[in-house]
């Protein structure tokens, strides 16, 4: 069984998170283009970790950083989102280190996630942890499944 951990993310984190999303399958699967490094940077510098209405933690599984997960308000609702390294697809890390912090982070419910109809691995993730499909967003080419927590 693999150790899966959340603690707070660090600017070393950063370069490795970095390349987790320059990979075109992650980017492929999530419909979120990657970043430049000097973007990116200033993406995570000025909007992420100063964000005090966001939530941030690393994810580790057996000691190694594989991702992390965030909960932020948008669009009228407070959304969780997640990456994980492609090295820790399909192993359950996910699933852990969502129900983790669904756990142990106070935060107010309902809880949404979007993610696209397409990422199947996502929505299998959230399902399995009581999210519930609500809706579904279109922007354009992009469809957003919708899914709901309530307690």
């Amino acid at each position: 069984m693999i150790d899966v951990r959340l603690r707070a993310v660090t600017e070393a984190d950063l370069p490795v998170f970095f390349e987790w999303q320059r990979d075109p399958e992650a980017a492929r699967l999530s419909k979120i283009p990657g970043r430049e490094w000097e973007e990116f940077l200033t993406h995570w510098r000025t909007k992420v970790l100063p964000n005090p209405d966001g939530l941030l933690r690393a994810i580790t599984a057996d000691g190694v950083l594989a991702g992390n997960i965030v909960s932020f308000p948008f669009r009228e609702r407070r959304c969780v989102g997640y990456w994980l390294g492609r090295d820790f697809w399909g192993k359950g890390v996910g699933t852990t280190a969502l129900r983790q912090f669904l756990a142990d982070v106070d935060q107010s419910r309902p809880l949404y996630i979007e993610t696209d109809e397409g990422n199947a691995g996502s929505l299998h993730m959230a399902e399995k942890c009581g999210f519930e499909r609500v809706g579904l967003e279109v922007e354009g080419d992009l469809r957003f499944v919708v899914l709901r927590l309530d307690d």
